[in-house]
């Protein structure tokens, strides 16, 4: 018997570099555009975004992990570095004193303020703009089945129905 290596057909091919090399090429001119222009990484700045976003700036560690796609060290490592910087601050947690909090300032606030406006243009500059809306819709249905089933546990939605933090 012999062993019958998988392929790819040349649209499946195709979609799939094209998916690929987005997910490879897109971080890193985020990433390039943001240090430039705010001095932090689109790492940080999804921090950011994601304690703006949530009741009273703030959320548990574990929260604000799970919201952001990151492994526990690698938040620490960036919440330390942004709690250096007075973008965000540590607090205890209120019934718990062994819960950590992560609360972004109102110095975090006015970066995260700052930046938006240029990141935005980028992203309308790297995809909006480059797609019709019938594209984009087209992009919106085609990836978000593929985001449901890398996030089965909806992850990306976990402000929309959370309560505050204690």
């Amino acid at each position: 018997m012999t062993f019958q290596v998988p392929r790819m057909d040349e649209r499946e091919s195709r979609a799939w570099l094209a998916l690929v090399w987005t997910a490879e090429l897109l971080p890193a001119a985020l990433d390039a555009q943001l240090q430039a222009d705010a001095g932090m990484t689109h790492f940080e700045f999804m921090v950011l975004s994601t304690l703006q976003q949530a009741h009273g700036g703030t959320l548990r560690t574990k929260e604000l992990a799970a919201a952001v796609n990151a492994t526990m060290p690698r938040l620490s490592r960036v919440v330390g570095k942004l709690a250096e910087r007075d973008l965000v601050e540590r607090v205890a947690g209120a019934d718990d004193a062994r819960v950590v909090n992560v609360r972004l300032t109102t110095a975090g606030r006015r970066e995260l303020v700052r930046a938006v406006p240029s990141h935005i243009e980028l992203v309308r500059q790297l995809v909006i703009d480059r797609l019709s809306r019938d594209q984009l819709d087209a992009l919106a249905e085609a990836l978000e089945p593929l985001v449901e089933s890398l996030d089965p546990q909806s992850r990306r939605g976990i402000l929309s129905d959370r309560t505050p933090s204690t």
